[in-house]
């Protein structure tokens, strides 16, 4: 095989892996949140779920917004990890 059938053989296998695992993004409502010690609580579930990539919390709206790739895990799997750590959520629709 040509050098240059090999650069493009991996280039379409690269571009196809990113298009089959474009992440999603779930904003969760958090019940029972009170403090920070609750936020790093509920953090470390979500960070703990194999294909979480970003989690982003707000104390104030009680919100996590979790970035995760979702041939690796869904939108159960989060809720069940944070009801889990003692703070059921829900995800928006």
């Amino acid at each position: 095989m040509s050098m240059l059938a090999r650069f493009g053989l991996a280039m379409f296998l690269s571009m196809s892996y990113a298009f089959a695992s474009a992440s999603q993004i779930a904003v969760m409502d958090l019940q029972n949140i009170q403090c920070y010690g609750c936020m790093l609580t509920v953090k470390k579930a979500l960070q703990n779920v194999p294909g979480v990539e970003d989690t982003k919390l707000d104390l104030d709206q009680k919100t996590a917004t979790v970035k995760f790739d979702p041939a690796k895990t869904n939108t159960e799997t989060l809720v069940k990890a944070t009801k889990n750590a003692g703070f059921p959520a829900t995800v928006r629709k």
